[in-house]
């Protein structure tokens, strides 16, 4: 069941340790007394009200271009026509008053920076496969150089190999469209090689990867577009969202003979969440496991320019995409010679690749070490949002909150539920939310997975083991 927030106005008692900390003078900020002044008592969202219950209109501000100092009318809060969890907006209100124009010691020249997971977190559904199923089912896929399928990924098995070579490899010659659209072995084989990890015989497709660097089902999707400019991806994929978002909600498509998701929509709440943000002064980035192009027309609908979109991102030979992934940290730029010697191809925006990225492109380290824990604070995100285990790391830095959408993903919930410093806020789906989780989180023994993909027990940003936790909001 979700609980809709109330519009009333929450006392200080309600206010997370942190945040209040921060208003009330330890040195940082603290928000105007137009502004919201409320927010959530724990990650759970709360019981009972929520709203900004803001003595301003809420239309009083237009964003945070001013210098140091603040702004002597107040930014618009989050919309409180749009239901959230508890006293979920009243926590993001108070969150942005604390750090953005609101605050007495917001200087526009260090904006702080507010990061999202895109799929399932800003929209529902994932585009990464609605692009997939798009070019599958419009012959985009070009055949691999020699027909040789290990072009496209190092961590691809003998058996995927062979299944994908006598489904495909009659079918058009090297760097040609593969008829997918009218020939279902070839179209059911990449499916089930990119969306189930497995052959249609039910052979294992990838293995050797690093479970904290890389799925490399999601990588493949990107290597798959060798071939193509930038251009023509966010074309394609630009063709993929505007069919999706004008479908029915739940509406399926067939990809071969199988059936797959066709629909996708930008969560209102999170459109809203953005905006304020922006007018606020935060900085407002997406960094997805998805492909970088694929993302990039979708989030400029949210006024995110492509500079600030960081998916999967390939190197270009030519001008043209390769199945080469860009390196970050300690993992170089991608090179495969098709024969079993590759070197890097194995980091991408997944995990501790997600928080390489963040120190990469935002905070232009290109050291090894961009893949740990940045720990100059001014050097780490103020915001994160996310609903997946591949979002983790990345959350963990956030030095202000942390919002996650539960999709009963066990890592990403034993984190938000451990709720450590109370910084973490937990709202159902906005379309179509996840059931309850009937059993706790066995967060203390196996709901985390090692580099081998070994379940483990789940550590706090401090290092401890985290209890068992029950799945409450939902």
């Amino acid at each position: 069941m979700t609980i809709l927030s109330t519009a009333r106005r929450l006392t200080t008692a309600a206010i997370p340790l942190l945040l209040l900390a921060q208003a009330c003078g330890d040195g940082e900020t603290k928000p105007t007394t137009s502004s919201s002044g409320s927010t959530s008592a724990s990650s759970t969202g709360g019981s009972g009200g929520g709203g900004t219950g803001s003595t301003s209109s809420g239309m009083g501000g237009g964003g945070g271009t001013g210098g140091s100092g603040g702004m002597a009318v107040a930014a618009p809060d989050l919309d409180m026509k749009l239901p959230w969890y508890g006293q979920n907006r009243a926590a993001l209100d108070a969150m942005i008053d604390v750090h953005g124009v609101n605050s007495v010691g917001y200087d526009a020249a260090k904006k702080p920076v507010a990061v999202f997971d895109w799929d399932n977190t800003v929209i529902k559904n994932d585009v990464g496969d609605l692009t997939t199923f798009w070019l599958i089912n419009h012959d985009k896929i070009l055949q691999p150089s020699g027909k040789n399928w290990a072009f496209t990924s190092g961590y691809l098995t003998i058996d995927a190999r062979t299944a994908l070579s006598a489904a495909c490899d009659a079918l058009a010659a090297p760097g040609m469209p593969l008829p997918t659209s009218t020939n279902a072995p070839c179209a059911d084989e990449i499916y089930s090689v990119y969306f189930n990890g497995a052959t249609k015989g039910g052979k294992a497709a990838f293995a050797g990867w690093n479970y904290r660097h890389i799925e490399p089902a999601y990588a493949w999707a990107a290597q798959l577009q060798a071939g193509y400019t930038p251009a023509e991806l966010v074309g394609f994929a630009q063709s993929a969202i505007t069919a999706g978002l004008a479908v029915a909600e739940g509406a399926t498509q067939p990809v071969g003979t199988q059936t797959a998701n066709a629909y996708v929509r930008i969560y209102d709440q999170i459109k809203d969440l953005v905006g304020v943000l922006q007018k606020n002064g935060f900085d407002i980035w997406v960094v997805s496991a998805s492909p970088q192009n694929f993302v990039e027309p979708f989030a400029a609908m949210l006024t995110i320019p492509a500079d600030h979109v960081v998916g999967i991102r390939m190197v270009l030979t030519g001008g043209k995409l390769t199945a080469n992934i860009q390196g970050c940290g300690p993992v170089p730029d991608g090179a495969n010679d098709g024969a079993g010697n590759v070197t890097g191809n194995s980091l991408i925006t997944y995990i501790d690749g997600k928080r390489c990225w963040v120190n990469k492109a935002i905070y232009g380290d290109t050291t090894a070490t961009a893949i740990n824990q940045n720990p100059d604070l001014a050097k780490r995100i103020v915001f994160g949002a996310g609903d997946s285990d591949t979002d983790v790391s990345f959350l963990r830095d956030a030095t202000g909150m942390k919002l996650v959408l539960n999709r009963n993903k066990k890592e990403l919930m034993c984190n938000a539920y451990g709720n450590f410093k109370k910084t973490w806020l937990i709202n159902p789906m906005f379309i179509a939310p996840k059931g309850q989780q009937a059993a706790a989180y066995p967060c203390s023994t196996t709901a985390c997975k090692d580099a081998n993909g070994g379940n483990v027990p789940c550590m706090d940003e401090g290092g401890v083991v985290i209890p068992d936790q029950a799945d409450t909001v939902f």
